[in-house]
């Protein structure tokens, strides 16, 4: 059953759901073919259809449908061929020469002429990440190209790439969606409205875009991917994605059977999804599937150490309130089981170099002790800190509120939207900030970067501005090591100094959780949440 707060919310947003279903059913370009047309809403928005500039998860989602790029992820992250069918590394590790595919079209546009279509080749690779790195573009994505020295087309099916040094993560960075081939002619003809005119080659085209209302996805009946029968993909005839901004009226459409995928759990239906212990409740057991595993993601509080506040600068403070909040608890509370508390440093399950011994447990007593010691130093008899965080993240906020209370630490929980948050942490407006880290490619030195003191914020990703020239040493020895091996000693070296500096509260591991009807197979899960639609059949 629904429980009571759910079903006045139903009658509440009845004409809403009436408005949304009309909008979702009766689209010309998806109506003939429903039963193969795969729903989902986007409460977040999407900001661009340009791959360039997606660096958000929701752009990046819906980028991974229209464009492809030399190399690609599987579910078990390992890179695999995409438009370059092999590639080849010298014996320095300093360049990669990759072989193109010669079955590769571009979705149809006028623009192409009397076929509508050609052929992607290595120039078209040479014309995209130059784009990427274009100043004038100012693309986010850019950074993904520091290392690289010189690229070039030898031909119209090679490719090469020339680092400035070995960097052995080098081929999961060209998997983002960042690196993704587009056709001269199309972007220099739209400009900056190529956002939302895009022409790619991946298994989906675009069809329209209401911005706020609804974006359409047409199958690409040109695909050059098979399944391993032989099968063209994608098996889906359209993508439908609309824009509820409330997390709860999506899920009213989710169980309605209105939208086909639900991702993540919010508070406001988690215990009328699931039980305590992180089960599907019986009633949806007929109707719904849940799958979850590991997300490469770190949630955690941050401590700007270039603050005014004794507080912050103190060492004992900062160790007192990662040894003061029970996180087994707290992801029993709030988060039903749903992923890992975070006991070990940074760098998250899943990954090379992470640790479970090099964090902190629950210690309530040596906590209190920590804080005393403060006290009798400073002379500060009632130690105060605010912490900032967003309105999604305050239940976890408040909890370690009441928590830190108990051990003698008040903290006062302050509440920000999101972006206003982004800017402030950057700029060093913050003393104690809520973030999270998810993988961009997959090598802890991705984690391990916002630990550098070169890349300070804003400037970078090092919002504790801290500084230590042993792990500085250490991150750069780290680029000239190939061996994985020898590279996750250093990078669990690195992460526990950070953690002996207290520079950070990790809070925990998340999980990918995923929730579909019944009728949609192959979906799937993977460690960085990219949804891929390829292979998802809806009965």
């Amino acid at each position: 059953m629904i429980k009571p707060n759910l079903k006045q919310l139903i009658i509440y947003l009845s004409i809403s759901c009436v408005a949304f279903f009309f909008l979702s059913c009766n689209d010309s370009s998806t109506s003939s073919k429903d039963h193969l047309v795969f729903r989902y809403n986007e409460h977040a928005n999407i900001n661009t259809l340009d791959p360039a500039f997606s660096r958000t998860l929701q752009d990046t989602w819906v980028a991974n449908q229209l464009f492809n790029g030399l190399v690609q992820m599987d579910s078990d992250l390992n890179i695999t061929p995409c438009i370059a069918k092999d590639w080849t590394i010298s014996e320095d590790a300093t360049v990669y020469t990759f072989s193109l595919r010669n079955d590769v079209y571009f979705h149809k546009h006028k623009l192409f002429g009397k076929d509508s279509t050609r052929i992607v080749n290595a120039s078209d690779f040479e014309y995209s990440l130059n784009r990427l790195r274009d100043k004038k573009v100012a693309a986010p994505g850019s950074w993904v190209l520091n290392k690289v020295q010189d690229f070039r087309a030898i031909n119209d099916t090679l490719f090469q790439i020339k680092l400035k040094q070995p960097f052995p993560a080098f081929i999961g960075l060209l998997s983002m969606k960042y690196c993704s081939v587009v056709p001269k002619e199309i972007v220099e003809h739209y400009g900056s409205e190529f956002r939302s005119n895009p022409i790619g080659t991946g298994p989906f085209k675009f069809k329209r875009w209401e911005e706020n209302i609804k974006l359409v996805f047409r199958k690409n009946h040109d695909y050059f991917e098979t399944d391993e029968t032989g099968n063209h993909l994608p098996y889906l005839e359209a993508v439908a994605i609309t824009f509820l901004p409330d997390k709860q009226s999506e899920f009213l459409q989710f169980v309605q059977g209105n939208i086909d995928f639900l991702n993540s759990l919010d508070a406001s239906y988690k215990d009328e999804l699931l039980t305590s212990d992180g089960r599907l409740r019986e009633n949806y057991n007929s109707s719904i599937d849940m799958i979850r595993g590991p997300y490469l993601n770190s949630e955690y509080l941050g401590f700007y150490l270039d603050s005014k506040i004794p507080e912050i600068q103190s060492k004992l403070i900062r160790k007192a309130i990662n040894y003061g909040f029970d996180r087994k608890k707290m992801m029993l509370y709030l988060r039903n089981g749903i992923g890992n508390p975070a006991n070990g440093g940074f760098i998250p399950m899943g990954l090379k170099g992470f640790d479970e011994l090099i964090g902190f447990t629950y210690q309530p007593e040596k906590a209190k002790k920590l804080i005393e010691q403060f006290k009798n130093e400073t002379g500060i008899r009632n130690p105060e800190i605010t912490l900032t965080t967003t309105s999604n993240y305050l239940s976890f906020c408040e909890f370690i509120q009441r928590e830190l209370e108990k051990i003698g630490l008040k903290i006062n929980v302050d509440v920000m939207p999101e972006a206003t948050l982004r800017t402030a942490r950057s700029n060093g407006k913050v003393d104690m900030f809520r973030s999270s880290w998810v993988a961009d490619y997959l090598d802890a030195e991705n984690y391990l970067s916002i630990f550098y003191s070169e890349n300070f914020a804003p400037n970078g990703s090092n919002y504790f501005h801290f500084k230590n020239a042993t792990v500085d040493s250490l991150y750069n020895k780290a680029f000239t090591i190939i061996d994985i091996e020898e590279r996750k000693h250093i990078y669990t070296t690195i992460d526990s100094i950070a953690m002996e500096h207290a520079i950070m509260v990790p809070l925990y591991y998340d999980e990918v959780i995923r929730f579909t009807r019944k009728n949609i197979k192959g979906l799937g899960i993977n460690p960085i949440n990219m949804l891929d639609l390829r292979y998802v059949q809806k009965d």
